[in-house]
């Protein structure tokens, strides 16, 4: 077998955790190479998504900025291009904070970077396997349009979102069984909406027709949320707009609604300060396992047949979209659910509810813990739900990025390791670790250790995030 490079630090994965994990280790003096899969990096951010929660969260319930990093610099890198939304923290979303992003400039800005960088690509590349001795892994082999190829790397961070490398390298995941798995869902964007005639809609039926997602730090009833939405002038205000409750029960009752998820949308800033709606809940399909490709086949196809019907609903339906027309269909299916790794620690929903924090932090999280998305109309299961105390954050300590048994391996973005209910599938929290998991390799390839023995090790790695920008402590 041709071996195509050896390196200091090879990430399998070019999606958010992937990126960042690439750029931190560069930076940190690594020779870096990033294997991913298709011709384009970005992931969930540019190709399955973004996801609402695209650059969201960065700030606390008490409006206290907890991440920085990798994602501040590229926000603020589009937002003074005019392809962001300045960070938004409205006193009636307090702890839903919004940096939204253009994607797709994001997407051309990433590939900067990765020159500017001088992080190596090799697209068009899957990992197919693991190189190992004994129980570390000395590299990936990929297979791609050259053949099969090994890439040797002192070592190796999994950002393949499913943890794929990780387990094939024999490292011990949990993952629920299909039938309790969260939905998966293809997303997509329209054009041509008239906002003016979205606001009027949202403003006169705000008490009843919308989800006021108050949060328990903001002391609000939801008739006291709905009467501030009566008074929003701008839709950055709200950014997310779910509901229409109304619409949608009649909608099913006419055959014109599938019964698999629920309406909204997220809005999406492009070129030009102009908005375009971005539905990435319009199609959902459950008891699909990503890692087999049968279920994930089946799901690309229903979802795509989902979708089609939205598009009908929402010109038909929703006031503000009767011009509206298709501008952008994601690629592949946006993955809610998959494997995580079992690391050295478990970040667990008590450990999100206590606002822990940990000496070994490498980033910071105000996400909640305990929601789940399942494939009815009722979208969201907010049994058990529970947020950080005294609407502060918590530490996601670097056990969380090492797992157990194997050596020279790491793991960045949603597979690290944590109960099911803290699953940190959520791209603020891909970047954060992501960008843990390249420094950390970098300071194990310096030192001539494993990262296992980094955790001994860990201010020398801590320091190095906080010269790269990351939030470690000051803030609840």
């Amino acid at each position: 077998m041709e071996i195509y490079g050896e390196y200091d630090v090879v990430v399998a994965g070019g999606g958010t955790s992937g990126v960042a994990a690439a750029i931190a280790s560069a930076r940190a003096g690594a020779k870096t190479i990033l294997i991913e899969r298709l011709g384009t990096l970005g992931g969930q951010l540019n190709v399955s998504g973004p996801p609402g929660f695209a650059y969201a969260y960065m700030f606390n319930p008490r409006k206290e900025q907890i991440i920085g990093g990798i994602m501040e610099e590229t926000h603020n890198r589009l937002l003074k291009q005019g392809l962001a939304v300045p960070h938004t923290t409205p006193d009636f979303r307090i702890g839903y904070s919004f940096s939204l992003v253009d994607p797709d400039y994001w997407g051309l800005m990433i590939f900067e970077m990765m020159e500017e960088n001088g992080v190596e690509l090799q697209l068009h590349s899957l990992a197919v396997d693991v190189i190992k001795e004994g129980d570390a892994v000395k590299g990936v082999v990929v297979e791609n349009p050259s053949g099969r190829q090994a890439v040797l790397g002192k070592v190796v961070i999994d950002c393949t979102g499913e943890g794929h490398v990780s387990a094939m390298a024999g490292a011990p995941y949990e993952q629920p069984p299909k039938e309790d798995l969260e939905p998966h869902t293809i997303s997509f964007t329209v054009d041509g909406v008239d906002w003016d005639k979205v606001l009027d809609y949202v403003r006169e039926n705000a008490e009843y027709e919308f989800n006021p997602l108050t949060h328990p730090y903001l002391d609000w009833t939801p008739k006291q949320v709905a009467e501030r939405i009566k008074k929003v002038k701008d839709i950055t205000e709200i950014s997310n707009f779910m509901g229409y409750f109304s619409l949608m029960k009649k909608a099913l009752d006419a055959g014109e609604w599938h019964p698999y998820s629920g309406v909204g949308f997220f809005i999406m800033p492009r070129d030009n300060g102009k908005f375009q709606a971005h539905f990435q809940h319009s199609s959902q399909v459950g008891s699909a396992d990503p890692t087999d490709v049968r279920d994930l086949t089946y799901c690309e196809i229903e979802c795509r047949k989902q979708v089609t019907m939205a598009l009908k609903f929402i010109k038909k339906y929703m006031p503000g979209f009767e011009k509206s027309y298709l501008s952008r269909m994601c690629s592949e299916l946006r993955i809610r659910e998959s494997r995580r790794i079992v690391g050295d620690y478990i970040l667990t929903k008590k450990d999100v509810a206590e606002a822990r924090k940990f000496k070994d932090v490498i980033g910071k999280s105000s996400f909640s813990s305990g929601a789940k998305h399942i494939a009815t109309t009722d979208t969201l299961d907010l049994g058990g739900i529970v947020y950080p105390k005294d609407g502060g954050s918590y530490d996601i300590p670097y056990r969380c990025l090492v797992p157990k048994v194997i050596d020279n391996l790491l793991v960045g973005g949603k597979a690290i390791s944590t109960d099911r209910d803290s699953y940190a599938r959520f791209l603020q929290i891909t970047m954060v670790t992501g960008q843990a998991a390249g420094a950390a390799a970098a300071v194990c390839t310096r030192k001539g250790i494993t990262p296992r023995q980094l955790e001994d090790y860990v201010s020398e790695l801590q320091a190095i995030l906080e010269k790269q920008g990351v939030i470690l402590y000051g803030t609840h």
